[in-house]
C-alpha cells in the first residue's frame, strides 16, 4: 500500500494547508483577475483532457495555478460578497462526501446523511420559534415546523413561492398558476425571488412593488396601499416577501409590522432571511428578527453567516403541511411510501438528488457550538459597525446609514461621480491586496464591504482607505 504522505489527495491536502496559511496571513493577493484564454492557457485544461496522466508526481502543473489565480476567501483583504469564509469542519464534511457520494433526497441512498438535515433542519426551526422538544427527536408533532436543505437560497425562495401557490391555488399544480395572483415585495428583493415568480409562471406583472425609504427599507405603512391598488386592478395578492436583510445595505425590513398586515389580510408571510437570519442565534442581534415566529416561511443560508461552504441554505416552514403540498409526484422506482425505514426528503424539494448539505453545518456545530458560531455573528456585526466608526470620522468618506448587520456601503469623496467609485474599485482589484465590491443606493454608487472574515480587523480598513486614496490619486 502506498504511504499516505505520497498519495495524491496527501499532497493535494499539504498544499490547500499552504495555501490557507498564505491567505491567512495576507502573504498573497486577494485576487487577480486574468482573461479566461489565459486560465485555461495556465492550467493546461485541454492537455489534461485529451491526455490524462495528472497524479502525484505532476500535480502542481495544474493545482498551482488554480490556486494562484482563485479567490483567497481566507485573506482579511476578502471583503467582498456574501460568501462563507468556510470553517475547517464544513472542508472536512466535503472531502467526506466526495469519498462517500451519498445523494441522499431517498432516505436508503444516505441514511447518515438524511438524520443530519433532519437533526439540523429542527434546530433551524428552533430558532425561528416553530420547534419544541428534543432535535433528535423524529416523533411528528403536528405544532413544529418543518423544512429541507437545498443547493442555494435562490431554491429555497422558489420553494417558499410555490408553497404559498399551494396554499392560495391548490390545483394550480395541475390546472397551472391562476393568472390574478400577486405578490407584494419591495423593490430591493433578491433577484431570485423575481426569477423564481416567473419560473412559477405568474409572470413579473403579479409583482407588486412596496414602497421603501432611502435605504431601500420597506414602509410597512404603505402596505395597505399597495394592497389597494392590486385589489382595484383586479388582482388577488397572496403573498408578502421581506428582507432580513437586504442583499446591498444588510438592512432589516420590519418583520414584526409587515407580520401584522399579513395577519390582517390572511397572507402569505415570507422573509429572505438568506444573509441575516442568522441574527437568531444571538441574543444580542435577535432583535433585528423580531417578528419571525409569526411569518410563514424564512429562506436562511448556512454558507453566508454560519461558516458553511457553499452549497447549504435552507427552506424552513411554520406549518408542516405547507411544506408537504408544495410538490406532487409519482416515481415508483425510488419513492416506497410509509412503510419504508426512515424518511426521504426529494418529495419536498426542487433536487431529485442532493448532497449531504446538512453534513456540512453540522461539522461546524459540532466543533464550535451554537455558542461559537453566535460569537461569530456578533463580532462579525460589531466589527462593521467599527468600520464604519471608522470610515465615518474621515472628512474625506461617507456612509449614508449606520450598519444593523455586516454589509457596510460607504464612498470615497474625492471622486464625485458613481463611474469613478466603479473605476476605483477597478484599480483597488487590480492592485491584488483588497477585494471589494459596490452596491447602488437611491441612484448612489457607493463602495461596499461584506465583512465575513473574523481576520478582518480595524488596520485592514485603515490600510484600504489608505489603497483607495492612492488609487484616487
Amino acid at each position: 500500500m502506498t504511504k499516505p504522505s505520497n498519495t495524491l489527495s496527501a499532497k493535494v491536502l499539504a498544499a490547500l494547508e499552504v495555501y490557507t496559511e498564505e491567505s491567512r496571513t495576507a502573504k498573497t493577493h486577494v485576487v487577480r483577475q486574468k482573461n479566461p484564454e489565459f486560465l485555461a492557457g495556465e492550467m493546461q485544461l485541454s492537455n489534461w483532457i485529451r491526455k490524462g496522466g495528472l497524479g502525484a508526481d505532476n500535480y502542481g502543473e495544474f493545482l498551482t495555478p488554480y490556486l494562484e489565480h482563485s479567490q483567497h476567501m481566507h485573506h482579511p483583504g476578502f471583503i467582498g460578497h456574501q460568501v462563507a469564509v468556510p470553517h475547517e469542519g464544513a472542508s472536512i464534511a466535503d472531502m467526506i462526501h466526495g469519498v462517500i457520494n451519498n445523494p441522499m433526497a431517498v432516505y436508503e441512498m444516505g441514511p447518515t446523511a438524511s438524520v443530519i438535515e433532519r437533526v439540523v433542519v429542527n434546530w433551524m426551526l428552533e430558532k425561528c420559534g416553530w420547534f419544541t422538544g428534543a432535535i433528535d427527536g423524529f416523533d411528528a408533532n403536528p405544532d413544529n415546523g418543518a423544512g429541507v436543505l437545498t443547493h442555494g437560497g435562490s431554491l429555497a425562495n422558489l420553494t417558499a413561492v410555490l408553497a404559498a401557490r399551494a396554499q392560495a391555488a391548490p390545483n394550480a399544480w395541475t390546472e397551472g398558476t391562476p393568472h390574478d395572483l400577486a405578490i407584494i415585495a419591495p423593490a430591493a428583493t433578491h433577484y431570485s425571488l423575481a426569477r423564481a415568480v416567473s419560473i412559477a409562471g405568474f409572470g413579473q406583472n403579479a409583482i407588486r412593488t412596496a414602497p421603501v425609504n432611502d435605504l431601500d427599507v420597506l414602509r410597512p405603512e404603505k402596505l395597505e396601499e399597495t394592497f389597494r391598488k392590486a385589489c382595484d386592478a383586479g388582482q388577488k395578492v397572496f403573498m408578502v416577501s421581506i428582507n432580513a436583510c437586504t442583499t446591498a445595505t444588510g438592512l432589516y425590513d420590519p418583520i414584526d409590522e409587515v407580520a401584522e398586515f399579513c395577519e390582517r389580510h390572511n397572507l402569505w408571510l415570507h422573509v429572505d432571511g438568506a444573509h441575516g437570519a442568522s441574527a437568531l442565534l444571538s441574543q444580542k442581534e435577535r432583535h433585528l428578527m423580531k417578528g419571525m415566529a409569526r411569518a410563514d416561511s424564512v429562506t436562511w443560508d448556512a454558507h453566508k453567516m454560519l461558516r458553511t461552504s457553499a452549497l447549504c441554505a435552507a427552506i424552513l416552514f411554520k406549518d408542516q403541511k405547507s411544506m408537504v403540498g408544495t410538490f406532487h409526484q409519482d416515481a415508483s422506482y425510488i419513492f416506497y411510501g410509509e412503510d419504508q425505514i426512515g424518511f426521504d426528503v426529494g418529495p419536498y424539494a426542487v433536487e431529485c438528488t442532493k448532497s449531504a448539505l446538512g453534513a456540512k453545518l453540522f461539522w461546524v456545530l459540532a466543533m464550535e457550538g451554537e455558542q461559537g458560531l453566535a460569537g461569530f455573528v456578533e463580532k462579525s456585526y460589531d466589527n462593521t459597525r467599527k468600520f464604519y466608526e471608522l470610515i465615518n470620522a474621515q472628512p474625506d468618506f461617507t456612509c449614508p446609514y449606520r450598519p444593523e448587520a455586516n454589509i457596510l456601503c460607504f464612498k470615497y469623496d474625492g471622486v464625485d461621480d458613481n463611474e469613478a467609485q466603479l473605476a476605483l474599485r477597478e484599480k483597488i482589484l487590480k492592485r491584488g491586496s483588497f477585494y471589494i465590491t459596490t452596491a447602488e443606493i437611491n441612484g448612489v454608487r457607493y463602495l461596499r464591504l461584506s465583512v465575513m472574515n473574523p481576520l478582518t480587523s480595524v488596520e485592514t480598513i485603515e490600510e484600504l482607505l489608505a489603497e483607495i486614496r492612492l488609487c484616487a490619486a
